[in-house]
């Protein structure tokens, strides 16, 4: 009988623990914004994207990939010394933020399906090491949109 309860003890012993470890708390998922999104007009078969990724927790993410109906190939690039690498992923700190901006680092759609036009809107979904993905749609704008800094 001994035998038996102390399987049994172990068995809950496990499940509990195993109940805690499966119960990650909100508190530690990061809580992501996106703001200020857009696509200049494409001049070319390829396209830049910007935006602002905002973490409003104390958990820092990573932009690990974006994907689009317009191209199979998006790809994340950084620019350092007036050259631009693709690049695995973005750093998103916590309590920070992300911009992807002209100049800087930004998304790039190769090998465009289509070209949009100013007005259209593009889909795209932003993939994180953590948070849920996030579905974004960006206003197509003049191609020499570049909105102020602040």
């Amino acid at each position: 009988m001994t035998r038996r309860t102390t399987a049994l003890s172990a068995t809950v012993a496990l499940a509990a623990a195993l109940a805690l470890t499966g119960c990650s708390s909100d508190a530690d998922q990061p809580k992501l914004e996106v703001s200020g999104a857009f696509m200049p007009q494409p001049v070319m078969d390829m396209a830049g994207g910007f935006l602002t990724i905002k973490n409003d927790s104390g958990t820092a993410d990573k932009l690990t990939s974006v994907t689009s109906p317009l191209s199979d190939d998006v790809q994340i690039h950084e620019t350092k010394n007036q050259k631009m690498r693709q690049v695995t992923s973005f750093d998103i700190p916590a309590n920070g933020e992300l911009k992807l901006e002209r100049g800087g680092n930004h998304i790039m759609f190769m090998a465009l399906k289509n070209k949009p036009k100013q007005g259209d809107k593009v889909s795209i979904e932003l993939h994180f090491e953590k948070a849920d993905p996030i579905k974004v749609e960006l206003p197509v704008e003049a191609a020499t949109h570049n909105p102020q800094q602040h």
